[in-house]
């Protein structure tokens, strides 16, 4: 079952209940799936459908910093919440130590692949090769702490 399937039976599922809340977050995740669907003119695959909800939690998070920021406790709760509905939703998260494996396997690779050490020129190339690793895994990570683990790493 993809996520577009799952939110289709949890909006019904929270119309039977009348959870409101929950019901227009899951309308508005069901709205940018949708969206994006039709810019693109065919049916998003999984990967896809996992990267609009990152973005949209990424929206969520700096909501919530800004209402924190501005004194709107009431806000940053409510964002929160919707943090959560949409998070039920996306893969698992890979732990830290998941992710410096994969960092450090995919430098080491590049090094094999290169002949030499990559230094701190090579971020992008490093970056490339790590989401892609850890996409095909299964797993997600959030991209600030990746990014601060492979800079790192070619910095030694």
């Amino acid at each position: 079952m993809t996520i577009a399937e799952k939110i289709n039976v949890d909006i019904i599922t929270a119309m039977k209940a009348h959870e409101e809340h929950r019901l227009t977050t899951l309308r508005m995740v069901k709205s940018a799936l949708r969206s994006k669907e039709i810019d693109k003119r065919e049916p998003l695959t999984d990967a896809e459908q996992t990267q609009i909800l990152s973005t949209l939690l990424k929206q969520r998070r700096e909501s919530v910093e800004s209402f924190t920021k501005g004194d709107r406790p009431e806000l940053a709760a409510k964002e929160q919440a919707e943090i959560g509905m949409i998070e039920a939703y996306m893969p698992q998260a890979a732990g830290d130590d998941q992710v410096r494996e994969i960092v450090t396997t995919a430098i080491a690779h590049l090094a094999a692949s290169g002949g030499t050490k990559p230094g701190p020129r090579d971020m992008g190339a490093a970056m490339k090769v790590v989401q892609q690793r850890i996409l095909a895994t299964g797993l997600r990570a959030d991209g600030k702490f990746v990014s601060e683990l492979v800079k790192a790493e070619l910095a030694k």
